[in-house]
């Protein structure tokens, strides 16, 4: 096991490299709505808190959390999902353009809802979330559009990120072109799997699944250290993907690299509010480092100080460059 050293001043210059780096963003785009409140009181209709709401509010979720997480980051993200012909998808629509998010590559289509979650949070916990959604594939007019777009998009691109929440958008008839696109256009392959696609990201750059969904896709939970490496390096082995962060909570991060070095990282959170949207960070840190001209264990590292930041809030958040030197620094300090 290898331990990364750690040069503020390199780091430092990696993030500056971050601006304006070119990245996609390939995935289902989601809205996240929150409905805040306090219990007081429980249902004489059933066995269940009466949530008194007391104000709404609502982010971006899934590829769109990607994206605006890249743009916080100082990046120029492409993203590339699809989104209803409804209210819920006009409001997403407003919300990436409010974030500076580039439309080109968001295709509407009539024949599907858009995604939302609905979270309803007291007292800072979550009570229930209600989703509205179609899980259908992407086809028809709708994925022909989408991949007009990839193809065309691509090549001007310095990076690619596969947000997969199994909403539709990434399945073998979008994967296979865009992987195919990302290769000619020689984009690092950033993804966030879907444990029943994973077998069609093979050969991709980094995947970054939690330890749970890893041990599900290799039928074996992880429970310490020998499983993680069992799980971790089967993973990589069977996809033959250049490397693979297996994301661990409270337990840090594990780097499987492809020629055998396997790096730990530690976490750097200190206190934890949240976990919603903690993948979509890593994955999308992750991805721009790589594309700034970062190895794989620093690329992690950046990855793992920001994932670190935005649990400390609830609901989806994204980190700026000037909050991930900050917690370089304190790390260093």
């Amino acid at each position: 096991m290898s331990t990364p050293s750690f040069d503020l001043a390199a780091l430092a210059a990696l993030v500056a490299r971050f601006a304006g780096r070119r990245v996609a963003v390939l995935g289902d785009c989601m809205l996240d709505r929150y409905l805040w409140g306090r219990v007081e009181r429980i249902s004489p209709e059933a066995p269940v808190p009466v949530v008194e709401v007391e104000r709404e509010s609502s982010t971006l979720g899934g590829a769109g959390n990607v994206a605006a997480n890249l743009a916080a980051l100082g990046a120029a993200p492409l993203l590339l999902g699809v989104v209803g012909e409804d209210d819920d998808g006009r409001r997403l629509r407003e919300a990436f353009a409010a974030r500076g998010l580039d439309l080109g590559g968001v295709v509407t289509d009539a024949t599907r809802p858009t995604t939302v979650k609905t979270r309803i949070v007291a007292h800072a916990q979550q009570v229930v979330r209600a989703d509205r959604e179609s899980r259908a594939d992407l086809s028809g007019a709708a994925l022909a559009r989408l991949l007009e777009i990839v193809e065309r998009e691509l090549p001007g691109c310095e990076g690619l990120v596969v947000s997969d929440y199994g909403k539709g958008v990434i399945h073998p008839g979008t994967l296979a072109p865009a992987l195919g696109a990302a290769l000619r256009a020689g984009c690092a392959v950033s993804v966030d799997p879907k444990e029943s696609h994973i077998d069609a990201y093979r050969g991709v750059s980094i995947l970054t699944p939690n330890q749970h969904e890893a041990g599900w896709v290799q039928g074996r939970r992880v429970t310490d250290e020998a499983s993680l490496l069992e799980v971790g390096w089967g993973l990589q082995q069977r996809l033959d993907a250049a490397a693979v962060l297996v994301t661990r909570g409270a337990g840090g991060m594990s780097l499987f690299e492809r020629g055998g070095r396997y790096t730990h990282l530690p976490t750097v959170a200190r206190e934890v509010y949240d976990v919603t949207g903690a993948g979509d960070t890593v994955v999308s840190v992750v991805a721009l480092a790589l594309a700034a001209g970062a190895d794989f264990p620093a690329a992690c590292l950046l990855a793992n100080h920001a994932a670190g930041i935005v649990i400390r809030e609830v609901g989806t958040a994204s980190c700026t460059r000037e909050q991930l030197l900050g917690s370089l620094a304190g790390a260093k300090s």
